[in-house]
């Protein structure tokens, strides 16, 4: 059976990645490490396959991207749903932010992903859409934010 999560090919590209966090992913990391949120253990740049998430819980197969300004460029919106797919593929639920809604909303992130422990949890999945939970338009579904 070929090895999925965190291959040793990846390694020195989890480590950099680890390194140069950006800063909204450093802000979000200090709240969910260490057992922080519902005692949800997340590890920092987890590998599947070649594809590297930001942050993973393996007890509940949650995945938390946050999305900077590279993901909006041209290519980049079939690129991550074309990776979202294959990591999904491995049974691993996922929820999307963007840089924005770590800095203006950390708590309603904070919120979402607490729900999504939750969820997961008692029942298996991640919630039904919600309210809006920023300004602007965006709203909450299974795969994040969207605009």
């Amino acid at each position: 059976m070929t090895k999925l999560y965190n291959k040793t090919s990846e390694k020195l590209k989890r480590q950099r990645l680890r390194r140069e966090m950006t800063k909204a992913e450093k802000r979000l990391w200090d709240k969910i490490k260490n057992r922080q949120l519902e005692n949800c253990k997340f590890r920092r740049q987890y590998s599947v396959a070649e594809f590297v998430i930001d942050f993973y819980s393996p007890e509940i197969k949650l995945a938390l991207e946050v999305d900077g300004d590279s993901h909006f460029q041209e290519g980049a919106v079939e690129y991550d749903a074309e990776r979202q797919e294959f990591i999904e593929s491995a049974r691993i639920n996922f929820l999307r932010f963007t840089n924005d809604n770590v800095y203006h909303n950390l708590d309603g992130v904070l919120d979402v992903i607490v729900d999504g422990i939750k969820s997961l949890r008692t029942l298996g999945v991640l919630p039904p859409p919600s309210p809006p939970l920023l300004r602007g338009g965006e709203r909450w579904d299974n795969r994040g934010l969207n605009r």
